[in-house]
């Protein structure tokens, strides 16, 4: 005979709006940067943000992703190293209900330049160091399909060459609404 125990810590606990909020990314960093403000966030190199200014930088990409018509359902790529801005993009991109596909780093020009065309990539992120896979994907892909580039400067990163805009220019020049 199996007797039902009660736990008093646990009576009176059901889930409501008091207690219970389901943590997405979104709300991950919108929490971090509201409890967190000046907790250290992200360190690469010289570089250190904390949390309110990774969520400022995550909003005016979201905001600059939109001024570019990206938008719910849209697909935006990346092919970053481990750096700041694609952290920012895991947040940044969902911000406009848009999707992230992230393109590994080894793959050939061939299979990357079949992700952009399949996933209906509208912007290409990448970096320098993956110009020159990225420049064959690209002329694999019809004029018309090919997605906009924005280059992400790596300063740990000496080579390659840029294919596209800037991505500090992107930023600065949007307005976060």
């Amino acid at each position: 005979m199996i007797v039902a125990t009660h736990n008093p810590y646990e009576m009176g606990l059901d889930r409501n709006e008091a207690n219970f909020v389901p943590l997405t990314p979104l709300t991950f960093i919108e929490r971090a940067a509201s409890v967190y403000p000046r907790h250290t966030a992200v360190v690469h190199g010289s570089v250190r943000r904390d949390w309110a200014e990774t969520y400022a930088r995550c909003r005016r990409l979201a905001s600059a992703l939109r001024q570019r018509g990206i938008g719910l359902g849209d697909t935006v790529a990346a092919m970053l190293p481990n750096i700041p801005e694609m952290f920012e993009l895991h947040f940044g991109v969902p911000m406009t209900g848009a999707v992230l596909n992230t393109l590994n780093i080894r793959l050939d020009p061939e299979t990357i330049a079949f992700m952009l065309e399949h996933g209906e990539a509208k912007i290409l992120f990448t970096d320098r160091e993956f110009s020159e896979t990225i420049s064959k994907a690209l002329r694999l892909i019809q004029s018309e399909k090919r997605p906009l580039v924005i280059d992400v400067d790596d300063p740990q990163f000496a080579g390659g060459e840029n294919l596209g805009y800037w991505f500090s220019l992107i930023i600065l020049q949007s307005v976060d609404n």
